[in-house]
């Protein structure tokens, strides 16, 4: 069989992948806990429930505008006001069959061969993989735990190059849970004010997952607004991840060539979903904010775990619903009969000898750590940390 070559620059998701082990070593009747996906494990509201139950009776069922429908663009630049106090108008905004697809349609609307793609590492690890689907060149810049995981302004700016295109990132941060401050937003401003040319990816998925304060958008400088494109989307604050719903604001001209694009590979998103994210996007954002609870007492039991396991270190997260602890004390350490060299070894040494599922690393672009997802209930996050404390116990 001959396939494109295409599949050859790019790999699998490594969080699709652990999510598959997982669900393969339960079908064989092992108890597998999951701190893999970045998946809430809450329910969608009941008001977003019973507007998409409202949206089938009354009959929501054609094929929707490839941008979205006129009335869930505008609901999309009232909360953008409303919590962002960013002013857009429908024509800035395109809906999409989830964030994912708002990434894609913009890299392949930026991005030609050999054009250079900025990414702070680390990073969700789709960027870099449909950046090379599209054939640009990822060039990263390599952060750290005593940087808090963040980009400094001079990085960013020894890694323009008249080749470059586009800046991508994301705040609160998937994997490190990292949280950009407007002081240090502002810093990397005025970097993109000397480089006309660049293009700037504000990745806000996660932004109600927040532990310390309010959100700050790059999109607030007036002066780079219309080469920054937001990213967002309803799958991690309002628990709607299998609706399947994300969207772009941007500059018309860019919105334009994401729907060009879109219009060839799905069109319109999902019918009963746009009319059901209206409410989620318009209605009060209180079972949100009670879900962003949880997670923030979850995130202080996995903390107090992770301290208590001997050689691990680890940052704590001011976003998002993750830890990415430095395991690299394990490495070339061996149970007797298995050695564990590197981050991905460790994985499966855990999701073998613990039926733990975690996510190497290494997917992110730092190969010293390894990413736990806190999105399982406390009994299963104190179950899972238990068990991975054991199996690493045996490593010497």
């Amino acid at each position: 069989m001959s396939l494109s070559s295409r599949l050859q620059r790019f790999s699998e998701p490594e969080t699709l992948r652990m999510a598959k082990m997982g669900r393969e070593l339960r079908a064989k009747g092992f108890d597998v806990i999951d701190l893999s996906l970045g998946e809430p494990d809450f329910d969608t509201p009941a008001h977003i429930k019973d507007a998409a139950k409202k949206a089938v009776e009354e009959n929501w069922s054609h094929y929707p505008p490839v941008a979205g429908y006129p009335d869930l663009r505008e609901a999309i630049c009232t909360k953008l006001k409303r919590d962002n106090n960013l002013d857009y108008k429908p024509e800035n905004i395109l809906v999409s069959t989830g964030a994912k697809q708002s990434i894609a349609n913009l890299i392949m609307a930026l991005v030609d061969t050999g054009d250079e793609v900025v990414i702070p590492t680390p990073y969700w690890v789709s960027y870099s993989e449909i950046v090379k689907m599209s054939e640009g060149v990822p060039v990263m810049i390599r952060t750290g735990a005593r940087e808090g995981y963040k980009v400094s302004p001079e990085q960013v700016d020894a890694a323009i190059t008249p080749k470059t295109k586009l800046f991508m990132f994301s705040s609160p941060c998937n994997p490190t849970g990292a949280v950009y401050s407007k002081a240090e937003l502002e810093g990397l401003a005025e970097v993109f004010r000397k480089h006309p040319q660049v293009y700037i990816m504000s990745d806000e998925i996660y932004e109600y997952i927040n532990y310390n304060g309010k959100h700050e958008s790059i999109a607030q400088f007036d002066d780079i607004k219309d080469r920054v494109i937001i990213i967002n989307g309803l799958s991690k604050g309002f628990a709607m991840t299998g609706y399947r719903l994300g969207y772009i604001a941007g500059d018309p001209a860019i919105v334009k060539a994401c729907e060009k694009i879109q219009g060839q590979i799905t069109s319109g998103a999902n019918a009963v979903t746009q009319r059901a994210a209206i409410t989620a996007l318009t209605a009060d954002l209180k079972p949100s904010l009670e879900m962003v609870k949880e997670f923030g007492e979850r995130k202080k039991v996995i903390m107090s775990l992770l301290n208590n396991i001997p050689g691990v270190t680890c940052n704590e997260p001011d976003g998002a619903f993750y830890v990415f602890p430095d395991v690299s004390s394990y490495f070339g350490k061996s149970d007797g009969t298995t050695k564990v060299n590197n981050a991905d070894e460790l994985c499966f040494y855990i999701l073998e000898n613990a039926h733990v599922t975690t996510v190497t690393g290494k997917a992110f672009g730092e190969d010293k750590c390894i990413r736990i997802a806190f999105t399982n209930s406390l009994p299963k996050i104190e179950e899972g940390m238990a068990r991975i404390k054991g199996v690493l116990g045996k490593l010497h």
